[in-house]
């Protein structure tokens, strides 16, 4: 075979190699770059969506300790606003005084961390020293029925206050009633 031959040969094989490589490299090139974009364009929208669903459930329970928060500071605020109330020269729990009681038993139960304090209060007719001993008695009332209900005394601390702290400075009938009570502090 002769330098044509060789020429021939070689021409043969280098050209169609050449054009294969050529070829396959361009399309390899072209499919391969959309498919990256693709990819890393559908990893930038998942970690997106994914980012915003967190967002949302991080709301969703900020919204519903908040509201949590707000029924507990609803139900505690009745807690200490709710009062005992007595009858005149009384410290003797009425039926109305034990509903109290028990709807705040309950909440002592359900709140074991919770420690209170009874304060007795009076009107102003009587001695202080009467209504101091008086005010005594109707905070123990209270303290007993709570301690039957189940509640520990150790979490139950009672102060008389007698006269000396009126919710109603009034001079009748009305005023007097307002100022007969048991009243909770949370401590």
């Amino acid at each position: 075979m002769g330098k044509k031959g060789w020429v021939l040969l070689a021409l043969l094989f280098v050209v169609p190699g050449l054009l294969f490589t050529t070829a396959c490299s361009k399309k390899a090139v072209k499919e391969d770059a959309p498919k990256a974009e693709a990819t890393v364009d559908d990893d930038a929208a998942a970690r997106e969506a994914a980012e915003k669903a967190r967002q949302a459930e991080l709301a969703r329970q900020k919204a519903l300790e908040e509201e949590r928060l707000l029924q507990e500071a609803s139900v505690r605020e009745k807690f200490v606003n709710e009062h005992v109330y007595f009858a005149f020269d009384s410290a003797v729990l009425d039926m109305m005084a034990q509903d109290v009681l028990k709807n705040k038993g309950m909440w002592l139960k359900e709140n074991a961390d919770v420690n209170v304090t009874i304060e007795g209060h009076c009107d102003d007719r009587g001695t202080v020293e009467y209504n101091l001993a008086l005010g005594d008695r109707r905070a123990e009332s209270a303290k007993a029925y709570l301690v039957n209900l189940g509640i520990p005394a150790s979490r139950i601390e009672t102060v008389s206050y007698g006269e000396e702290r009126p919710v109603d400075p009034g001079q009748n009938e009305a005023a007097w009633a307002r100022n007969r009570r048991a009243a909770f502090v949370i401590r």
